[in-house]
């Protein structure tokens, strides 16, 4: 197993189980209005690890109450990865209390609120479609789709049925990085694992992390891109209005991990390490109490234009690609 993805299951392993004992239909259900989420799609480990966080910590008042009580596990089984996940996470969620249902339609019934975790980008806009219709606040995890223009469509979708909706990667609030005001950030090299899958533009799959990384540091007004490729690394340089240079290494040999260096008018700062999902869903709480998003459409948007014009550069043998506006 890729050293990356290790080090994301170590830290689900560390999160709290508490002492609580869930039973085969689940204390959660009788939560009150609001408080309930729905998760849709079994074959992310997010959807594990949320869960056991969230079910685990009633008490924590980050959470507001908020726990996991329904999930549909599909999911997109024609990804291998995917085919084995799915029933494992299928039979570990029901130990925290989840109830397992056929359909999107049945879990929209059951759950105020939802957290659309199947992997595949691809399926994102037709899943989100039915729940932001159902006029349920809508997660969705990395990466929103597969394209931008399928992104541009679900913000669409929001406005048409009046129900807020986010998505970002948990690296976005890597250790460090809050502290670095965006507006004296000169420049940026962060490195993440970048495992690629076959049905998905190579950023989209796990790389978006860096992604995250750089647009929360650079802002989403980046006006180019470069990609430098082989089998085991790639190299994306990325320029911003006014000249700032921003670069993601995205690795698939050797050892791996989240970090970075960030460029400032004063000092040269180092990212710290991956903290854990607790950040993530402080947010996302947050967001599903107040129904304010935390990161703004315009720079999602933009990390899927400079993850298409990635994809371009790769494609044109890394030639210079310019996002339009």
């Amino acid at each position: 197993m890729e050293v990356g993805r290790r080090k994301f299951v170590a830290a689900i392993a560390t999160l709290s189980l508490g002492s609580a004992i869930y039973g085969t239909k689940g204390f959660a259900l009788s939560l009150p209005s609001k408080k309930r989420i729905g998760i849709v799609g079994l074959d992310s480990s997010h959807a594990i690890a949320f869960t056991k966080e969230l079910n685990a910590n009633v008490s924590n008042e980050s959470y507001k109450g908020y726990q996991v009580v329904a999930a549909y596990p599909m999911g997109s089984p024609s990804i291998p990865l995917n085919a084995e996940r799915i029933p494992k996470f299928t039979e570990e969620i029901k130990k925290y209390g989840v109830e397992i249902v056929g359909t999107i339609e049945a879990l929209l019934k059951k759950v105020d609120v939802v957290l659309l975790e199947t992997n595949d980008g691809n399926l994102h806009l037709q899943q989100a479609e039915i729940i932001l219709k159902a006029k349920k606040p809508l997660f969705i995890d990395k990466p929103i789709a597969n394209s931008y223009q399928d992104a541009l469509k679900i913000f669409e979708l929001s406005d048409k049925y009046k129900t807020p909706v986010f998505s970002t990667s948990s690296l976005r609030y890597i250790s460090g990085i809050e502290q670095i005001e965006q507006n004296t950030v000169l420049g940026a090299d962060v490195y993440s694992p970048a495992y690629t899958e076959p049905s998905h533009k190579d950023l989209y799959w796990y790389g978006i992390h860096g992604v995250e990384m750089l647009f929360t540091l650079l802002g989403p007004n980046c006006v180019s891109v470069q990609t430098q490729h082989t089998n085991d690394f790639d190299s994306y340089i990325g320029e911003w209005e006014g000249g700032r240079i921003g670069t993601l290494r995205g690795i698939r040999k050797g050892a791996d991990g989240f970090g970075g260096v960030v460029f400032t008018q004063d000092k040269v700062l180092q990212l710290g390490a991956f903290q854990g999902y607790n950040p993530l869903l402080k947010q996302i709480i947050s967001f599903f109490e107040t129904g304010k998003v935390p990161v703004k459409r315009e720079e999602t948007l933009a990390i899927c234009k400079f993850i298409d014009a990635a994809h371009q550069s790769k494609l044109d043998g890394g030639a210079k690609v310019i996002l339009n506006k």
